[in-house]
């Protein structure tokens, strides 16, 4: 809560933001109230509420209710996808230890049901926006798991690229065989850990 009610204080302080500062705090706003109030409770009105800004502040940002979830629906995942990519990249692990903790990482992420991704996604659900972002953070990932792979195969990049593309579609799969209870999260770390390790093993440097 005192987070919350920093960033609510923000908007009330004398300093101007930049229209790219404005932005990040009307996101950061939005996603507590997404995490303290459920996806429901976020319209363009009560972010103006808790932000500290007027109405047309937060309606020159994202026009209208939909854009908003669909920015915070990116925002989210970008960060996710991002973060875990640099922390791979800063790190040295073997290349079967890079596809445990790729393995986990995605499935763990694209499994969560209570988090804010998914309460903002279901908010979504049915929009033709969802369906182009989708398709949007899908190749992000796809970019994500080229970077991490990389170091750890002597593939050409063409084809790397598309064996990824294959990587995330198993992990979707994965992970929805996870919610349907065919599997546990365990099991499908475990079985996408060896699909991503098959993929790049024969190219692993020595």
């Amino acid at each position: 809560m005192e987070q919350s009610r920093t960033l609510e204080r923000q908007g009330t302080t004398a300093k101007r933001l930049s229209k790219a500062e404005r932005r990040r705090q009307l996101l950061d706003t939005a996603l507590l109230i997404v995490r303290e109030e459920g996806a429901d409770r976020l319209t363009l009105g009560h972010l103006a509420v808790r932000a500290g800004v007027s109405k047309p502040v937060a309606y020159d940002h994202f026009e209208t209710r939909s854009e908003l979830l669909i920015a915070l629906y990116r925002w989210i995942d970008t960060q996710k996808v991002d973060a875990f990519r640099d922390a791979m990249s800063g790190s040295q692990h073997s290349g079967a230890e890079t596809a445990g903790l790729l393995a986990a990482a995605y499935i763990q992420c694209a499994a969560d049901i209570d988090g804010e991704f998914h309460a903002i996604g279901a908010a979504l659900a049915g929009s033709e926006e969802k369906a182009a972002v989708f398709q949007e953070l899908l190749a992000h990932s796809v970019a994500m798991f080229v970077a991490v792979l990389a170091p750890h195969s002597r593939l050409p990049s063409d084809e790397l690229k598309r064996r990824c593309v294959g990587l995330v579609g198993a992990g979707e799969a994965l992970a929805a065989a996870k919610l349907r209870g065919d599997c546990d999260e365990g099991e499908a770390i475990a079985t996408f850990t060896g699909i991503i390790d098959g993929a790049v093993r024969s190219a692993e440097p020595s």
